[in-house]
């Protein structure tokens, strides 16, 4: 059974994802504590967290919660082949979640958690991805949360241009604002990062200027503009702080745009008079690009759906890949056995050695081609009895 469980923009506010978040990692553990799992793989991202695991079974409806939405089998693949190719994202086409996707799954790999069935799934995901971005222009001109959150604070201020901007956060979300800001001509930007040398690099590349974080307070006393998207866990930005740092006569024409996950800036802070938005703030520019995009959504919904056919079949011949497996080690050793045997009768070859050898080799791989080209057809079918007598046939005695 394959399994997703999954709170995301479109069935949670910010504020309720933060609290679902939580929960996800909670019934997680509780997941592999009571039941066999044999592949996990987890997706976190600014708007959406997402677990796939891969289990012997499951009592789904024991899992049901208001807090998920929890697909299996062919429901859980179709909504990951619909999120790498950005359908399922907020602002729909954009690019930033297939990188995601494949830093999972690169993770996954080096953790150790995914075997070959989430393998097989996600290397198909990052390939749809792929082919959708190619044969449809999904994402052509399209935002980023990033570019999302530069518009939203351009709908308060107008034109940013003579406006100082603070980025707080140098990761990839950080640089997706950055990369939005380069064209805006700004009187100044200021990169501040835990890790000051990430911030320097970003600077530099927006013709800005870096700072500690320890000297946080002082970019934020005259900041127009403040776009914060860092990895914390908590607000790095209090109604107190904000409050003792920065002048009253600043506070009103302040927009801080929040695009963290759990959030950056704690709520209160509006309270202070300051235009405070954050991921919910997006949906409308959402939608306008959702809109703009209905056409090239159908097209990409197709190649989800021929894909998906591709998908199944592949892992029903993981299915039968172990008695392929035997078949090819079994007669592999018989070959190399054999040959040995002949190239002792034959004596001196005069280095011909690779003809015969390559005969053997071409020998086999024909005789066996139609027996594995059935088990294959075999799998597809579901047809349960040849399976099982071909593992009578084909497996090693012991």
């Amino acid at each position: 059974m394959i399994l997703n469980i999954r709170v995301d923009h479109k069935t949670a506010d910010i504020s309720k994802m933060e609290r679902s978040s939580q929960k996800l990692d909670i019934l997680f553990n509780t997941i592999l504590e009571n039941y066999q799992v044999n592949e996990y793989l987890n997706i976190k991202t600014c708007n959406r967290a997402e677990t796939y695991l891969v289990l012997d079974e499951c009592d789904i409806e024991n899992l049901h919660s208001s807090d998920f939405v929890i697909e299996s089998d062919d429901n859980a693949m179709t909504h990951l082949l619909r999120l790498s190719s950005g359908l399922e994202s907020m602002i729909i086409g954009e690019d930033q979640i297939l990188g995601q996707i494949k830093d999972a799954k690169k993770r996954s790999i080096k953790e150790g958690c995914s075997g070959p069935v989430l393998q097989t799934i996600f290397t198909k995901a990052v390939h749809v991805g792929q082919v959708v971005r190619k044969k449809t222009k999904i994402n052509e001109g399209s935002l980023s949360i990033g570019s999302a959150a530069v518009e939203l604070a351009e709908s308060v201020h107008g034109d940013l241009r003579c406006k100082k901007v603070l980025i707080i956060g140098a990761g990839k979300m950080g640089t997706l604002v950055a990369k939005a800001l380069v064209e805006k001509k700004l009187k100044a930007i200021v990169v501040a990062n835990r890790t000051h040398d990430k911030a320097v690099v970003l600077a530099k590349e927006l013709g800005g200027s870096a700072i500690h974080f320890d000297k946080l307070d002082e970019a934020l006393m005259d900041a127009d503009v403040i776009i914060s998207a860092t990895g914390a866990p908590h607000p790095i930005l209090t109604y107190e702080k904000l409050k003792d740092v920065v002048p009253d006569c600043n506070m009103s024409n302040m927009v801080m745009v929040d695009i963290a996950n759990p959030r950056d800036i704690e709520e209160d802070v509006s309270k202070l008079g300051v235009k405070l938005f954050n991921i919910d703030d997006l949906r409308g520019i959402a939608n306008r690009s959702r809109k703009m995009r209905e056409t090239e959504a159908c097209d990409a919904e197709k190649i989800v759906a021929e894909e998906m056919v591709l998908l199944k079949r592949s892992l029903k011949h993981l299915e039968v890949e172990p008695i392929i497996s035997d078949i090819r080690i079994t007669a592999e050793n018989i070959r190399l056995n054999e040959t040995q045997k002949a190239f002792k009768m034959l004596g001196d070859l005069n280095g011909n050695e690779k003809i015969v050898d390559d005969l053997t080799k071409v020998v086999v791989e024909r005789l066996f081609f139609n027996v594995i080209k059935n088990l294959k057809e075999a799998a597809e079918n579901d047809e349960k009895y040849i399976l099982e007598a071909a593992e009578t046939i084909f497996s090693k005695k012991s």
